[in-house]
């Protein structure tokens, strides 16, 4: 059976994925680094992906988790940055509200009490009280490398206590 955002099932556990697909090696599964700390009130969560690429400037995020989710996950390529906030309370909120099922920050969130009390999944690397700067819009949409490992649109994240796996589809 496909696992659906749209369903009531939830998200396959990442231990049980990485065990199933542990001998693939045509690098459509892949596993991101044990770098990401929990800071939504969702710990597990799963869907179909989005990116984005900005750098101290959370333009396209906002307005990316201000639209329709519809059960989806918005991966942001931050640059691993520690400088600014790439999320916040009220984003995070945003996300919630509109049906996100989860976002994963390669960079910082801040507001993190707020961020806790949202109905989504958020993973980022650390806390950081300082906002960005809204100058520009960042590239939506494009393959991105998070932590090394290279996620595109339309792939599949799982999240979960034990890590985030990245696949090409979701789990038969």
């Amino acid at each position: 059976m496909s696992i659906d955002s749209a369903t009531a099932l939830p998200p396959p556990a990442t231990c049980d994925l990485c065990d199933r697909f542990k001998a693939s090696a045509d690098g459509d599964f892949r596993v991101l680094p044990p770098v990401f700390r929990d800071f939504g009130g969702r710990g597990a969560f799963a869907g179909r992906v989005v990116t984005v690429k900005c750098f101290e400037d959370n333009t396209s995020v906002k307005a990316l988790l201000e639209g329709p989710g519809e059960g989806r996950v918005l991966v942001v390529d931050g640059a691993a940055s520690l400088r600014r906030a790439l999320v916040g309370g009220n984003i995070g909120a945003a996300a919630a509200r509109n049906g996100w099922a989860g976002v994963v920050v390669d960079g910082c969130v801040r507001d993190v009490a707020e961020l806790a009390a949202c109905d989504v999944g958020i993973r980022a690397l650390a806390p950081m009280p300082l906002p960005t700067e809204r100058r520009q819009a960042g590239l939506v949409d494009v393959p991105v490398q998070i932590q090394g490992v290279w996620v595109r649109p339309g792939d599949w994240l799982c999240a979960d206590a034990d890590g985030i796996v990245v696949m090409g589809q979701p789990p038969q």
